[in-house]
């Protein structure tokens, strides 16, 4: 008897339990993505991707836009439109229209970190033009862009084809003296959705760009490149079975086993820093014919990787320091080496465009699994 009791009331519980649920699902709307633009007024246009979910489990994709002084005020604006509530706690990519980021995004950085429902953990992202036309566009394959943002971001930082971008990451570079936020840029390119490269800031706000390609560098010095692929290109003349004595370069892709990375101050009045970078890979791809047998071949190969390597690393910090980003964090070694530095972030931009790096790049092939 006790134990038929016991069935009735847990069935009775189960039942309320699944049709409060269901009244719930039936009153709210998800939003999983928030897209940011200044108009030419100086206000917010907020963009969001909203998933409802109707009493059958199926769902609904669709946006909403509102304009506003700020973005909580647009949000609100939105769910004056909509016949459900409207719960950023799916939220998980937050997207700046390219005109914003010139301006600055750090007050929603302030409001994103405040909002006890966002998750230190969403992505952020740039878009090249408007964020609002790339999300409102009416794509042919893509059910959910939302989804698709996220899940596109998040392959890329998992093939570490990009820098990791969440709102922790991005946070602390922006709270912190010594190094600037950079985060992933996306554009529509006719149905498809990519990456196609890095924003650059300085503080708050967008001051460059580079391309995706150069994300292998800014991964390397940043301390987080493990295993991921990567590419360069090395002069044609160093092959012997090159009869010609041409120097067009060759491309080759180079798989990376382990890095290391030392960076030093070395004077901190001009400031000067070493930075050695330590690398053992794999050559996955080379259109060249060479005798992987011979160590001097082997040999004439590393220089030449390591010549390309150092050039095109060269190539980059110049145009950082020309557009005044510290993306590498010199300015957060200078602190930690030199006591009572009490530096700012404006003394340290003051100092960072003269700064001076000499850089040592080591790469060693490891002759296993490709060519045996």
């Amino acid at each position: 008897m006790i134990k038929k009791l016991g069935l009735v009331i847990l069935s009775l519980t189960l039942l309320i339990g699944g049709c409060a649920e269901q009244k719930l699902l039936e009153k709210i709307g998800l939003i999983t993505l928030a897209g940011y633009d200044l108009n030419e007024d100086g206000k917010v246009v907020t963009t969001a991707v909203i998933r409802q979910v109707d009493p059958e489990f199926q769902s609904m994709v669709t946006t909403s836009s509102a304009v506003n002084d700020s973005s909580l005020g647009a949000l609100t604006e939105i769910n004056r439109k909509t016949t459900k509530k409207l719960m950023q706690g799916q939220m998980r990519i937050t997207l700046f229209g390219e005109t914003l980021a010139t301006e600055g995004i750090g007050s929603f950085l302030n409001t994103l970190s405040k909002n006890s429902s966002t998750s230190s953990g969403i992505l952020l992202a740039m878009t090249a033009g408007n964020a609002k036309e790339l999300l409102e566009y009416p794509y042919k394959n893509i059910n959910d862009v939302g989804q698709e943002i996220y899940k596109l971001i998040e392959q890329n930082v998992d093939a570490e084809l990009v820098t990791s971008s969440t709102l922790h990451e991005v946070s602390q570079d922006y709270y912190s003296v010594g190094r600037d936020m950079i985060i992933p840029i996306i554009e529509r390119k006719e149905e498809v959705i990519e990456v196609t490269g890095v924003a650059l800031f300085n503080k708050d706000k967008l001051v460059g760009q580079l391309p995706a390609k150069d994300s292998f560098y800014l991964l390397l010095i940043r301390g987080k490149f493990k295993s991921g692929k990567f590419e360069t290109t090395i002069p044609g003349d160093i092959f012997s079975s090159n009869q010609s004595d041409s120097s067009e370069p060759v491309p080759v892709v180079l798989d990376t086993i382990s890095s290391t990375k030392k960076l030093k101050l070395t004077d901190k009045n001009v400031p000067e820093f070493e930075l050695q970078i330590n690398l053992n890979g794999r050559i996955l791809e080379l259109d060249a014919e060479m005798d992987f047998d011979n160590p001097v071949e082997i040999e004439k190969l590393e220089k030449a990787i390591n010549q390309s390597l150092t050039e095109e690393l060269k190539s980059i910090l110049d145009y950082c320091q020309e557009i005044n980003s510290d993306v590498f964090g010199l300015g957060k070694q200078y602190r930690s080496q030199v006591r009572n530095s009490k530096l700012t972030h404006e003394s340290w931009h003051a100092k960072y465009p003269t700064a001076k790096v000499n850089i040592k790049i080591n790469f060693k092939i490891l002759r296993s699994g490709v060519f045996e």
